[in-house]
């Protein structure tokens, strides 16, 4: 698995945040992706989560994580889809191929590098879904996993 320090530019994003099972993430991307299409705004990337705790750590309805996709254009927020601008973050990353539920090795490798090389983990994991499950075999889904961090 190859590990990359790497910066992600600055994005607007539309954003829904959760408290519960990860079966709603495909429920709020739709109402993400909804609410992108009926403003008349452009999505500039691929969806994303940003998980604020785990399955290992609390029971799944007290899971609670963030999915959005950044898009370009002016709007308000509504509803459940809130706007927010994410500033340039120094990231390590890695591409992680293969089911969903394999995602938390790949976090786990990023964690355990950080660790041994210096750097310091400033914020909760993000998974970057590059590859559309409706299209693509579990096998071969493509998801970005980074951790924002700085150098000690």
């Amino acid at each position: 698995m190859e590990i990359v320090e790497k910066k992600l530019g600055k994005r607007q994003v539309a954003y829904v945040t959760y408290k519960g099972s990860y079966e709603e993430v495909p429920v709020l991307m739709g109402e993400i992706v909804g609410f992108i299409m009926a403003k008349g705004l452009s999505i500039m990337g691929p969806p994303f989560g940003v998980y604020f705790n785990s399955p290992q750590e609390v029971p799944v309805e007290e899971i609670m994580y963030e999915v959005g996709m950044p898009f370009e254009g002016e709007t308000d927020e509504d509803g459940r889809v809130k706007i927010k601008i994410i500033p340039e973050q120094l990231v390590l990353s890695t591409v992680y191929k293969g089911p969903y539920s394999g995602c938390g090795m790949a976090i786990g490798a990023l964690a355990e590098y950080a660790y041994k090389n210096g750097y310091e983990i400033i914020g909760p994991p993000m998974e970057t879904y590059i590859s559309d499950p409706n299209e693509t075999p579990e096998s071969e889904l493509l998801t970005e996993m980074c951790f924002p961090v700085m150098k000690k």
